[in-house]
Formats: structure tokens, sequence, C-alpha cells
């Protein structure tokens, strides 16, 4: 099991291991997104704020998370990563089972803390394998069918939460959730094996490279960084409003816990998924002809998706708006897999889990970090002068700043065919 694998592995072989990370993410985020569904009877039972909130699904989780990401990504690059990611499973398994026990904030803060330090070790890791299981030109496609584990996740996390909080009180939803992961972990050990790094790339099988060398490689690669800062304003408004989307159906629409648990789950579930395999097929396609629709893909989704989202927001009748989400989850999903896919096209294999873990670091600080707090702090703002309305407003305000994200990703554009160049060039001599 513990063997290096080579190109000759078959394709079967392959999409076994991607499906099987998949549902690592899977777990990732239902483990991650169940205290979304929960926070309204949370809320009640403990005497939380808005802000408090915020401060639990976002920047609390974020900054451990993103923390945590940089050494474990570090160890990912120069040792055997299936076992990081089996490791970190089970841990962040765990810690969510142990949610359901706590009595007060902090007990609760402290708990998410520790599901952060474990999905540290998730992503980084199974990127880094994923471009040493598929070539370059199914990157796009094999990361973004990864990345529908965010949305898989949600929908299951979404259903099945609320259901079980409705039905069995929100502590329960907790240990449901996070036992199935520990005994996933086992699976994964299992059935995966570590393949061998750099197989489908110029140059072979990469040196291990330090932290300074990624850095000082990184610093060269001005996209990277445009790219980075894009997807992180992308995701500024779907962690922030995709977080208080379900208080936001509760308080000014009405619907019930599992109500809301069922359509979110549904719509953001399905067409989340949708959206994000359709983003990584289009770049892998449309690439061919012009590289640079790896990020023009990711620019477009994310303006075209602002139209149906402004009216969710701001439209009175509650089929309407449910309606609206759909094509706004697709177009706003199309980013991820495009976006990582480039991101490793940009820096040599021994550098890849690294590069994730720091795209992650900036995505999440700004995106899961400080969106859902934003949302909190303002609804907070603006509850003596608009009302019931205060978290609506909220969100329209965090709606508007993601098209930061947009200019980002244009910026990423422009120096993309350079960047690809030159890396190109440092993996010709490393050879």
């Amino acid at each position: 099991m513990t063997s290096e694998q080579t190109p000759a592995q078959s394709i079967r072989y392959r999409w076994t291991v991607l499906v099987m990370l998949t549902l690592v993410y899977t777990f990732n985020f239902i483990d991650r997104q169940i205290l979304v569904i929960l926070q309204e009877p949370i809320k009640a039972d403990l005497g939380l704020s808005d802000a408090q909130l915020g401060l639990l699904t976002g920047f609390s989780f974020a900054l451990v998370y993103v923390t945590a990401g940089i050494p474990i990504a570090w160890l990912a690059d120069r040792s055997n990563r299936r076992n990081i990611v089996v490791v970190s499973l089970a841990f962040w398994s765990l810690m969510t089972a142990i949610s359901g026990l706590v009595q007060n904030f902090g007990q609760l803060l402290a708990a998410r803390l520790g599901v952060g330090v474990g999905e540290a070790g998730g992503s980084p890791p199974s990127h880094s394998m994923i471009s040493d299981y598929f070539p370059p030109g199914s990157r796009g496609t094999a990361l973004s069918f990864y990345s529908m584990g965010i949305y898989i996740g949600v929908l299951f996390g979404f259903t099945a939460g609320g259901w079980i909080a409705q039905n069995f009180g929100w502590r329960n939803a907790f240990f449901v959730i996070g036992i199935p992961g520990i005994l996933y972990a086992l699976a994964v050990l299992w059935v995966v094996k570590e393949p061998k790094r750099g197989q489908f790339d110029v140059g072979g099988t990469p040196p291990k490279s330090s932290l300074s060398e990624t850095m000082d490689c990184l610093r060269g690669r001005p996209t990277f960084w445009w790219i980075s800062v894009g997807c992180a304003f992308t995701a500024f408004v779907s962690y922030g409003n995709g977080n208080f989307m379900p208080s936001f159906l509760m308080r000014n629409h009405g619907l019930s816990l599992a109500e809301v648990g069922a359509i979110l789950g549904l719509i953001s579930g399905l067409s989340g998924a949708m959206g994000t395999l359709l983003g990584g097929f289009l770049a892998d396609r449309l690439g061919v002809r012009d590289i640079r629709w790896y990020v023009w893909i990711p620019m477009l989704g994310g303006l075209t998706a602002m139209i149906p989202a402004y009216y969710t927001l701001l439209g009175e009748s509650t089929m309407l708006i449910i309606a609206a989400m759909i094509p706004s989850q697709i177009l706003g999903a199309l980013y991820l897999g495009p976006c990582i896919a480039t991101c490793h096209n940009l820096v040599s294999p021994g550098m890849r889990a690294m590069a994730s873990a720091i795209l992650y670091f900036v995505l999440n600080i700004i995106g899961l970090g400080l969106g859902p707090l934003t949302v909190g702090i303002l609804s907070d703002a603006f509850a003596s002068s608009y009302g019931e309305n205060n978290l609506r407003y909220a969100m329209v305000i965090t709606l508007t700043i993601s098209l930061l994200g947009v200019f980002f990703l244009w910026m990423g554009v422009r120096s993309l065919k350079r960047d690809l160049e030159a890396n190109q060039r440092a993996l010709a001599r490393a050879e």
C-alpha cells in the first residue's frame, strides 16, 4: 500500500483514488458546514450574537486552519501524503463529534479550532496527490471533481444536519456527522496509495523544496498572488453570505430549520457541484486553445453570478429567490478547480502541496475568515437602523465587495503566459 505508483497504473485506479479523496473533502465540508445549518438553535441555546456566530463559522476557524496548513503542507511535500490525509480526517471527525458535548461559547470555539487543525491537513496533500495522478491536460477536470466535495458536503451537511437537529437536537447532529469520518479514514488508509511525485511533468521526480525555496519561486510568479487574492474575494461572498443564508431564509422568509436544510442542501449542493465540475471541464477544453481560459472562466463566472445573487437577497418572492440561487451557485462555483490547476502549473511538483497551502491561506483568511465575520458585524450594526432587514443589507454589501475578486483575477490573466513560460524554463533546467 505504501509503494509509489507509476504512470502505467490504470486510469480506473486513478479515478478510484480521486473519488475517495473527493469523499474525504466531502467529510471536510460536512463537518465544517454543519455548524452553519445549526447556528440558529445553537444561538438560542447558548445565547450567542451574530458576531459570535461569524467568529465561530469564519475568522477563528480560518485562522487556525491556515496557520496549521503551512507546516502540514511542508511535511506533505517531503513525506507520505496519504498518511497525512488519513490522520487529518480521523482527527477533525473526532473534534466534530466532541462539538456535540459543549456547554458554552468558549468550549464550542475550542472544538471548532480542533476541527480547523484537522482539516488543514486535508486539501494541500490531496491536491498534490491528484496532480501526480493526472497529467496537466486533465488536472483542471480532476481538481474540479475533487472540489465538488465542497458542495456534496454542503448538500449532506445541510439536509441531514437540519433534519437531525429539528428531530433529535443539534447536539446529536454533531455526533451523527462526526463518527462516520473516523471509520472512513481506515478505508482511505487501505485503498489509496502514494503516487510518484512529478511523474507527468518535465524533470520527473523533483527535489524536496524548502519553504524558502517555494517562497522564492512564488515571488517570481505574480500570477499566483493575483489568482490567490482573486479566489479569496470570490470566496468572501460564498462564505460570508453562504454561512448566513440559513439564518436569512429563516428570519426574512419564515422557513423552518428542516426546510432550509433541504432547500439549501439540494440547491447549493447540486448546483455548486455542477458549476465546479463544469469550470474544470471548460478550462481543460478551452485551455488547449488559450491557456488564459483557466482564469477567464473563473473571472466571468464570478461577474455573472452577481446578477441572480442580488435578486436572491433583494427579492420578496420566496420561490423566485430560491430559483435565482441555482444560476448564482453554478456560476459562482466555476473558479476553484481551474485556479488550483493554474497555481500548480506555476510551480515544480515538489512545491505543490505548499502552493496549495499558501493559496488556501490567502483564500481562507480573506474569504472564510473575514466573510462571515463581516456579515455578522454589519448585521449587528444595522439592527437598530434596518430592523428585520439588518442581515439582508449586510449580505448585499458583502456581495458588492466580491467585485474585487473579478478585478484581481483579471490582473492574473495579464501575467499568466509569462509566468507559465518561466516555470517551464525552471523545470527544464532542473531536468
